[in-house]
């Protein structure tokens, strides 16, 4: 138990750190949205700290901070991409009209420090994952999770692809992204973040204490379903453009499933 202890101390500095810093650059660019970029690569930063400070089996260590730098790097630069030239997200510059003129030291504890606290979080599975020696070899339930890590960065990648091209189309301006992935699920890439964070999961619970880390797949589930997700992107998307209820009507809102045929009155 003291070395997950001491991992997770280790781990929470190099946290805490990272958000000043990311705090500090976004009080000189005037755009908390930095905050978003940084999401997937703090999580990448916490994955090597943990390999590089444990001694678990070697093997699993390199499965779990690999997969993790294969999405953390993917996200990043997927939402760097997309913000280029756009400013300061809508949600950040509600935040900055509602608590100005103290924005600046609010954010330090609104945005980075609450996003700092979820990151350790979420990251319990990478870090509890990697403590551990035993077992010495991969077992079935390492690769479960290896299986439905992959379908969940499948969710991920091919539904912002989808997404992005969609949008990129000037005659698509005011529609429904309802095709591909968006025909079984309103949120392919929120479906398939959960999924990964359980794929993960199933790695750690492969350790002796794997069950402590139950806490990263729930709360980033909770998260996509409840706040910062699912229930807010609709809401938005609801008061934006009216055929949105349609799609609710006969689209599944996270798990994937057939579409409906007909919308209940």
């Amino acid at each position: 138990m003291a070395a997950i202890v001491d991992v997770i101390a280790i781990n929470t500095m190099l946290v805490a750190v990272c958000m000043v810093c990311m705090w500090l650059l976004s009080i000189f660019k005037k755009n908390a949205s930095l905050m978003d970029i940084f999401w997937g690569l703090g999580f990448v930063l916490i994955a090597w700290n943990t390999f590089f400070y444990t001694e678990g089996f070697i093997v699993r260590k390199v499965l779990l901070t690999g997969l993790t730098t294969i999405w953390g790097l993917r996200l990043s630069i997927h939402i760097l991409m997309r913000n280029l030239g756009k400013g300061e997200d809508p949600r950040y510059q509600k935040m900055r009209q509602k608590y100005q003129p103290n924005f600046w030291i609010v954010s330090l504890f609104v945005v980075f420090g609450m996003q700092g606290i979820l990151m350790l979080v979420i990251s319990l599975s990478v870090q509890i994952g990697q403590v551990s020696s035993i077992p010495s070899s991969l077992t079935f339930m390492d690769y479960c999770g290896i299986i439905i890590w992959i379908i969940g960065f499948f969710f991920e990648s091919a539904g912002d692809y989808q997404l992005k091209k969609f949008l990129a189309d000037p005659a698509n301006k005011g529609r429904v992204m309802n095709r591909g992935l968006w025909a079984y699920t309103r949120h392919p890439n929120y479906f398939g973040e959960a999924t990964m964070w359980w794929g993960l999961f199933l790695i750690a619970l492969a350790t002796p204490l794997g069950y402590a880390a139950i806490a990263s797949p729930v709360t980033i589930t909770f998260l996509l379903l409840r706040v910062s997700g699912v229930t807010l992107l609709e809401k938005g998307m609801l008061q934006e453009n009216p055929e949105y209820a349609e799609y609710i009507g006969t689209t599944s809102s996270f798990m994937p499933w057939f579409r409906k045929t007909h919308i209940r009155p």
